[in-house]
């Protein structure tokens, strides 16, 4: 977390908001929330409002672009009521400007309406004289002062009025008359800059970036938020070198005795693997196997599902011995089901972060990055996130298993994304034909943390589980997909490692 300063903060109300700004808004300052309409505006002022009346501060919406009954509903819709310490003042031209009879001649309509507003503005403040004022929005401002020099000096006036009073104001701005304008910017003490992104397929994604805040540190960047029920929610984005906890390296074992010898005597806690094939070569099943290792020690896990239904899962891990369902229930592995069409890369981090942090969870699998990859929009961000969250996720002794998909079956075959430098250790799957049966090969080409067989092993999946046999030390290929038989004995005879009737 980003270390606060000792001014005194107003709090926005809004979950991981105040994380970003370092604890809120300077108190008796001026910010401005910019954002095209439908990014989130209004709901986090009301947040901000009702947040200060909790405290018993009072607090004034002044609104000149939405009725006091457009407001009231849209804050019901998202169960927020705004009670009796938050008024909302509904600010409407005088009806002599609306009556073409009574329009001056010899004045600009315009200058006698912006008068009229801040007069209105001043005087309300003055007959309530609330601690958080929200002003509703800037756009309006802009249009009636009909110039660049006369809308700063309207912002300077609001500025050191709020300001001898010690308010703390928000000022909303929809960026609908000039978006090119930045003259608040510059006069403001703070900048909260929402941002909408719809992307080709899926539901619409929402971004907000402190773009500044005077004398004071915030966490930079972009950081995914989203609009649901309740409000706003925003996901800080989160950095690993802040958090560290003490934990003993120790190294796991996967329950299987040859995968173990494979990876050298197991994994370490605190690092990450990443489990690399083509579909159906069984990347889960290995990872599952340090879940089971994990609960049999008396640890918790979690699963993360990008790409599978969880009923197919439970019913094909229960084919093969594992029952994820009853570890479920029994309240020891957390497996949750993701769509990444609906959920942005934040929320996703967030989410790990919280289950890893509320359950102490000791092993989690991410399956898969594939999926994973599908809620990003470009793939360089994928590394970055990756990065952040395997680093967060080893500073606290979790051991964590990806897997991905690579393109094809046999052959040359890449992967979508390259994440192998990430990951601690990478075990490779393959598919391999012999004899006219398609078989599958494991082997381990990296292990950061010490070493490890250089060996490729065959491995079959029966009713009992994962089964690994003996190196294949007698073909060349198998990597490739079509070994060569470079060895004395009979191919059968080196390949059969389990019984053709188990």
């Amino acid at each position: 977390m980003v270390a606060p300063t000792t001014s005194k903060k107003a709090r926005t109300g809004v979950p991981g908001l105040d994380d970003i700004l370092s604890g809120g808004l300077s108190e008796g300052r001026v910010f401005l929330l910019e954002g095209n309409p439908g990014t989130g505006k209004t709901t986090i002022a009301l947040r901000f409002l009702l947040e200060g009346a909790a405290g018993g501060e009072k607090g004034l919406y002044v609104t000149l672009s939405e009725t006091e009954d457009e407001l009231r509903e849209g804050a019901l819709s998202h169960g927020l009521i705004i009670d009796e310490n938050i008024d909302v003042y509904e600010l409407v031209p005088p009806e002599s400007l609306l009556d073409a009879d009574q329009q001056q001649s010899l004045l600009y309509s315009s200058d006698l309406e912006l008068g009229e507003t801040t007069k209105a503005i001043f005087e309300t403040f003055e007959r309530l004289q609330p601690k958080r004022v929200v002003l509703d929005s800037l756009s309006e401002i802009r249009l009636l002062a009909q110039g660049s020099l006369r809308y700063r000096r309207q912002i300077l006036a609001l500025k050191h009025y709020f300001a001898k009073r010690n308010a703390t104001v928000l000022l909303l701005d929809d960026l609908t008359s000039d978006v090119l304008d930045k003259t608040v910017h510059s006069v403001v003490h703070g900048v909260i800059k929402l941002e909408e992104l719809a992307p080709n397929y899926g539901s619409e994604r929402r971004r907000l970036r402190i773009v500044k805040y005077r004398g004071q540190a915030f966490r930079g960047g972009y950081h995914d938020f989203i609009i649901q029920t309740g409000g706003v929610v925003a996901f800080p984005r989160l950095v690993a070198l802040e958090h560290r906890k003490q934990f003993t390296r120790d190294r796991l074992s996967s329950g299987i005795g040859e995968f173990d010898d494979l990876l050298g005597g197991g994994l370490e806690r605190g690092s990450s693997c990443l489990v690399l094939g083509p579909a159906g070569t069984g990347k889960t099943t290995f990872g599952l196997q340090f879940v089971v290792s994990a609960i049999r020690r008396g640890e918790k896990a979690a699963i993360f599902v990008f790409d599978e239904e969880l009923g197919l899962l439970f019913d094909r891990t229960r084919a093969i011995g594992i029952d994820l369902e009853k570890m479920r229930d029994e309240g020891n592995l957390h497996i949750e089901q993701v769509d990444a069409a609906e959920l942005s890369p934040g929320e996703f981090a967030h989410r790990v972060r919280e289950r890893v942090d509320s359950a102490n969870l000791r092993t989690v699998i991410i399956d898969s990055l594939n999926g994973y990859q599908a809620s990003m929009p470009e793939e360089n961000a994928l590394v970055l996130h990756m990065h952040e969250l395997l680093q967060y996720l080893n500073r606290q002794g979790t051991t964590t298993i990806l897997t991905v998909a690579q393109h094809g079956l046999v052959g040359d075959m890449k992967a979508p994304v390259d994440v192998t430098y990430l990951a601690d250790t990478v075990v490779l799957l393959r598919y391999f034909e012999a004899r006219g049966k398609v078989r599958r090969a494991v082997s381990v080409i990296k292990k950061r943390t010490g070493n490890h067989e250089d060996t490729i092993r065959e491995f079959r999946i029966t009713k009992n589980g994962l089964s690994l046999g003996q190196p294949l030390d007698e073909f060349q290929g198998v990597l490739r997909g079509v070994p060569t038989f470079v060895g004395k004995a009979e191919p059968l005879l080196a390949l059969g490692v389990v019984d053709e009737n188990s």
